[in-house]
């Protein structure tokens, strides 16, 4: 006989762990109890010595699917003759550790429930168990309990509070349990927000969209924005109400073959879309698919999910097969997530609401992901991934990082979990920032936790540095690079010394300058700068970002003397702005990789103007002829790269008329040979034999991939993103690493 005391930690509460392990203690005969405790769950065993190791190897096998087992001890108790095995009353404490699980997808059981006629749940639309449902959106406050959950105000049913007190019954312990007698109920409204009194809202819903009607429509963390993606007027009639002139709409597949007909599906897309987080995933479009051109302009791709809710499911039960689902707002404010601020602010784009009465709490967009050799690389970590952690190796500290201006997210760490937060967005909107603050004082009271110290950006118009400062609390400023390049070693546990490659659109340099291609030396000390870009002005500073054809023409100006000024850059008033440039007017110097791809992209004709972030970089990679060989030269002195040569080569190349497809591929292949050499140099000279790779431009697969492959050919260990965004979205984790483990 033999007596175990088990400690686990994870994601192991709300998730059905306790029931699990109770039936587990039953089916082995095992006698003991099981509890929640401030950290998991406790458990203390005592059988025969087989059924002890039978158990604990089931514990890690059989878990729940929503369980995440991080750490599990186990130590030997004396006997203590046990009569049974219980499920004891949760123990609480002041230090306490408890992990949320993120919002899941509806699981096979609850789908074949949903869909048999014979079921007391029969096409309901909120059908849930500890296996999938709300989480992190329904959630008020700790304990996880149904009172703190948008879910108090929903009295149990005889029939499911009967589940909920059956420890073998797979809604045991399930907060958001409900049926059609008891649970929230779905409603279809106008646009004037009045009543339509139809038989079944979600049918009704169907017919409209099969009529070209435009709905919004309530998920788990706001409202969608939801179409025929076939029919090119209505995708172009919601363009133009969202305000949304060329950013790519994402789409829902009722199914996985339809997608493939839609997509190629590369090695891990399938498991990715079939996963229980369900992100948004950026495929590459088959040839002469229908889709409207207005759902996604100027890509060979296009940003695919499968449902992740009973009511997603029921919408595509009768003969839809694909729907436009992207973001209920207005291009570039927040996600609506309320009932009211939706009619409020939707109204003029949706011509019908299909809505319910389960508030939602914390507004959670859509994950949205690539596919990079098989597994996934982050655009957006958000719904379906949030609040679960990222392990933070040697964490001294509680932290408060800010992140960035941009795609921003913040992070607050205790112990040695990292908790990042939701997508957030764009800072300069207000009700975004409002969502920042709110989210910020979610996260403290869910996480029990008060930050000892705060780390934010060095750009002091950022509002999340203005945030910071205003905190009664020690600070840490952290540049915007060195930031990037620590997301990523974060996620490994490294600590340096690395070459860190950052190639970004903007950040703001210690010497003031713009910087945007940084080669870093980086340990958890600090950094040094060995190189960059050679700097070059932005006419007009940000009007350069959203005008790239100002880079272009800057760059043309240096790299020909002046010859290369094509016709349309002087009609658009080059003259007057050389001028400003050469006194020094409103033009900072910068050595921004993303403002090269800009330059590149408006000389080869693709894009002069852009009106969504990284729009002119975005489409030079989609035309890119991956069959093209060859590169352009470049120079290098002292770690300074100077793409000036590329600059005259493209020119030539382009007189001679050369395609934009395969000067595209060029430049691509030239980017990733600036990196090798560099790479090179720093491995021969500062002995860096380690790359991380961050920042914005890596979200560029072509540029990832080729720049992966030449530094593992010549035997260098490459990190890249898995676990954050190497976008902006990730600098709240490299703020926080290096703020957690610094001395103050």
């Amino acid at each position: 006989m033999r007596c175990v005391r088990l400690t686990i930690r994870g994601i192991v509460q709300g998730v059905g762990f306790r029931p699990f392990v109770y039936n587990l203690a039953q089916r082995l005969g095992l006698r003991g109890w099981v509890l929640n405790d401030e950290h998991g769950v406790r458990v203390e065993v005592e059988g025969e010595e087989g059924d002890i190791e039978r158990f604990l190897e089931a514990l890690r096998n059989e878990a729940p699917p929503l369980a995440r087992i991080e750490e599990l001890r186990a130590e030997d108790r004396p006997l203590q003759g046990y009569p049974g095995f219980e499920i004891r009353k949760s123990e609480r404490a002041k230090d306490r550790l408890a992990l949320i699980s993120p919002d899941i997808a509806t699981c096979d059981d609850c789908l074949r429930e949903l869909f048999d006629p014979r079921d007391r749940r029969y096409r309901y639309p909120f059908i849930n168990c500890t296996n999938c449902g709300p989480r992190f959106t329904i959630i008020r406050d700790v304990p996880y309990d149904r009172e703190n959950t948008t879910m108090a105000s929903f009295k149990m049913c005889p029939e499911c509070l009967r589940e909920y007190h059956d420890p073998a019954n797979r809604r045991f312990h399930a907060q958001p349990n409900a049926c059609p007698v008891c649970g929230p109920r779905v409603e279809l409204l106008r646009s004037d927000g009045t009543r339509m009194e139809v038989p079944d809202p979600i049918l009704e819903a169907i017919a409209l969209l099969k009529e070209g009607k435009i709905l919004a429509v309530k998920g788990l963390g706001g409202f969608h924005l939801a179409c025929d993606p076939f029919r090119e007027e209505v995708v172009s009639a919601l363009r133009s109400r969202k305000y949304r002139e060329d950013k790519p709409f994402a789409l829902m597949c009722k199914d996985l073959d339809t997608v493939s007909e839609l997509c190629f599906l590369p090695e891990g897309a399938k498991e990715l879309l079939l996963s229980r987080e369900r992100p948004i995933v950026i495929l590459e479009r088959r040839p002469r698919v229908r889709v409207a051109p207005s759902v996604a302009p100027g890509h060979r791709t296009l940003g695919v999910m499968l449902p992740y809710t009973p009511l997603h499911h029921l919408l595509f039960s009768d003969g839809l097969r694909c729907l436009v689902m992207t973001s209920g707002n207005i291009s570039d404010e927040p996600i609506a997530y309320r009932d009211q601020e939706a009619l409020e602010r939707l109204r003029g784009i949706a011509d019908y609401f299909l809505t319910h009465n389960r508030p939602i709490h914390m507004r959670c967009d859509d994950s949205v992901m690539k596919v990079f050799r098989g597994r996934p690389l982050f655009f957006r970590r958000s719904r379906g991934y949030v609040p679960f952690p990222i392990r933070l190796k040697g964490a001294r500290r509680s932290v408060l990082a800010c992140g960035a201006e941009l795609k921003n997210t913040f992070c607050l760490t205790k112990g040695e979990y990292a908790f990042i937060s939701h997508h957030i967005g764009d800072l300069e909107n207000f009700e975004t920032f409002r969502s920042f603050e709110e989210g910020i004082e979610h996260f403290k009271r869910l996480f029990e936790v008060e930050p000892e110290v705060v780390a934010h950006d060095l750009h002091p118009d950022y509002l999340s540095t203005r945030y910071a400062l205003e905190q009664d609390l020690p600070r840490i400023g952290i540049q915007h690079h060195f930031a990037h390049a620590l997301s990523c070693m974060a996620e490994y546990g490294l600590e340096g010394p690395v070459l860190a490659v950052v190639m970004d659109g903007t950040g703001f340099g210690e010497d003031g300058a713009v910087w945007g291609c940084e080669f870093l030396e980086v340990d958890l000390r600090g950094y040094r700068r060995l190189g960059h870009l050679r700097y070059i002005q932005m006419p007009g500073g940000e009007r350069a970002i959203r005008e790239p054809w100002r880079m272009a023409a800057v760059y043309l100006e240096r790299a020909t003397e002046g010859q290369g000024i094509p016709d349309r850059f002087r009609e658009k008033g080059w003259e007057v702005f050389r001028e400003a440039v050469k006194r020094g007017l409103n033009s900072p110097p910068c050595s921004s990789m993303g403002r090269l791809f800009d330059a590149v992209s408006s000389l080869l004709g693709i894009r002069d103007l852009v009106n969504y972030e990284g729009q002119a970089a975005i489409e030079l990679e989609q035309i890119a002829d991956r069959r093209a060989q060859g590169s352009y030269p470049f120079g290098i002195s002292d770690y300074i790269v100077d793409p000036d040569p590329v600059i005259r080569a493209i020119e030539g190349e382009l007189r001679k008329g050369v395609s934009r497809a395969v000067v595209a591929m060029r430049f691509h292949r030239t980017v990733a040979q600036m990196i090798l050499q560099i790479a090179e140099r720093a491995r021969d000279e500062r002995g860096l034999s380690e790359v991380v790779l961050s920042g914005g431009c890596f979200q560029n697969l072509l540029l990832l991939e080729l720049s992966t492959e030449l530094l593992e050919g010549r035997g260098f260990r490459v990190f890249v993103h898995r676990k954050v965004p190497p976008n902006d979205g990730g600098i709240s984790l490299g703020q926080a690493y290096y703020a957690s483990r610094v001395e103050v």
